[in-house]
């Protein structure tokens, strides 16, 4: 297995005078780092995920889903060490993957740090015949711009598993 790799992205531009220094603020211009290892990755570095789900996942249950994925890319936040990004793909490493995971905390959306994971999984999985994701109408556009295609899908969820440990 080659070496886990990290790439910086961002950028840490002082705040403007008159400007508070607030969380919102730092947020928006810390560095962020991307990494596919989940070595040095805690339960406590992954809060504030599953925004909007029935019964989210515990950051315990979050760790075990990153740390299982066949593939997994994470944009970690340098100044707080805490992940603020992921996305997950399982494959059988011969001809297809599915991508069943991406998030992006809500403070730090709108920085392309979606598009960078997406761009940094589609590469690991770029030897591969098919990658599949299941998403919402509203949300295709954002695959389209990769070369995704929409197509029709089958799904089924037990929405009582979601925060089993």
């Amino acid at each position: 297995m080659p070496p886990p790799r990290t790439k910086k992205c961002g950028g840490v531009i002082p705040p403007k005078a008159g400007r508070h220094n607030d969380e919102s603020t730092l947020k928006e211009h810390s560095m962020i780092a991307y990494t596919d290892s989940v070595e040095n990755v805690t339960a406590e570095n992954l809060k504030g995920f599953f925004v909007g789900w029935p019964n989210p996942p515990s950051p315990e249950m979050h760790l075990k889903l990153i740390a299982k994925s066949d593939h997994v890319v994470l944009a970690v936040d340098e100044e707080t060490n805490n992940v603020v990004g992921f996305v997950t793909a399982i494959s059988d490493g011969v001809l297809s993957a599915y991508i069943p995971l991406l998030e992006v905390l809500p403070a730090y959306k709108g920085r392309g740090i979606g598009k960078e994971l997406v761009q940094r999984m589609l590469e690991k999985l770029s030897g591969l015949y098919m990658v599949d994701l299941l998403c919402d109408p509203e949300l295709q556009p954002f695959y389209e711009r990769f070369g995704m295609k929409p197509a029709f899908g089958m799904m089924l969820r037990n929405y009582e598993r979601q925060s089993i440990e």
